[in-house]
């Protein structure tokens, strides 16, 4: 029995149905908080069960049975993420399960300053400790990010944002498809695999240079001074902790904490990964 956790989300969701691909569907459950979302996946035959990261006997339920759980981490941050975390894994050494993945990130680090990234370090860590197998998943950053961070451009032919750096923008389908082979080869990787990346590393000025040539008009990338950013956006209805925690990202990206790239992910789904130049073509064309 393989779960996954937060199997109605975005990234857990495409997990399950690569899994689908490869195994029996009553070899999969889900962990979710809300169970009434996971009608679609009851009908397939995968088992739903209610699970909180904040309620342990909900987990207890939820990873019964469980030979693997895969803990898609939670989109809180500081002590609130790593305790969450922290039950998850706790949870599923008490259920039995023989081996533990944790979705993680390519930038995990003690002394980042994106919020997030000392959370995945903590997190890598205390599973290091349990001595239960374990497999971190190193999962490049997420490319949906990229239409948070364009604004207007597409129609005011201006990209404005903080300074940055290049960032290995990879897709939730080809993670997801990955996590899946990694799940039904469970000798593949020990301890946290290689980064699972996409094959470049882009920063924005690269990224405004591909919106010119797929819209054919001129997209310019114009830097903004950190204050007067965080100002506008705030000024637009943007919470204040959520533009500190963006802000935070732009500064790890200029130090370089997100520019490592890999062939694994390639070489696992055996072929390329998807370019960010895909992703920016379906954003063009949405209407």
């Amino acid at each position: 029995m393989i779960i996954i956790t937060g199997g109605t989300g975005q990234l857990g969701s495409q997990i399950v149905d690569r899994l689908l691909d490869r195994v029996p569907a009553d070899r999969v459950g889900v962990s979710v908080r809300d169970t009434a979302r996971a009608g679609d996946l009851a009908a397939r035959g995968v088992r739903v069960r209610r699970g909180d990261f904040t309620d342990p006997n909900s987990l207890a339920d939820a990873f019964e049975g469980a030979t693997q759980v895969l803990i898609v981490s939670t989109d809180h941050t500081g002590g609130a993420a790593v305790a969450r975390h922290v039950a998850a894994i706790d949870a599923a050494r008490e259920a039995g399960a023989k081996r533990i993945l944790y979705t993680s990130h390519q930038g995990a680090a003690e002394d980042s300053v994106f919020a997030p990234m000392p959370d995945h370090a903590a997190t890598e860590r205390y599973l290091s400790t349990t001595g239960t197998p374990f497999t971190v998943l190193r999962n490049g950053f997420y490319a949906s990010t990229i239409r948070h961070l364009l604004g207007q451009a597409l129609e005011t032919g201006e990209l404005v944002a903080p300074a940055d750096g290049p960032v290995s923008w990879t897709t939730h389908a080809d993670l997801a498809e990955a996590a899946a082979i990694i799940l039904t080869d469970e000798d593949r990787f020990d301890g946290p695999t290689p980064p699972l990346t996409a094959p470049d590393a882009l920063d924005l000025a690269d990224i405004a240079g591909i919106l010119t040539e797929l819209t054919g008009r001129t997209i310019r990338r114009v830097v903004a001074e950190d204050a007067e950013w965080t100002a506008t956006m705030i000024g637009h209805g943007v919470p204040a902790d959520r533009v500190k925690l963006l802000l935070g990202m732009f500064h790890a990206a200029r130090r370089g904490e997100f520019s490592t790239t890999g062939p694994v992910l390639g070489n696992l789904l055996q072929r390329t990964a998807t370019p960010v130049r895909s992703v920016l073509a379906g954003l063009t064309t949405q209407p």
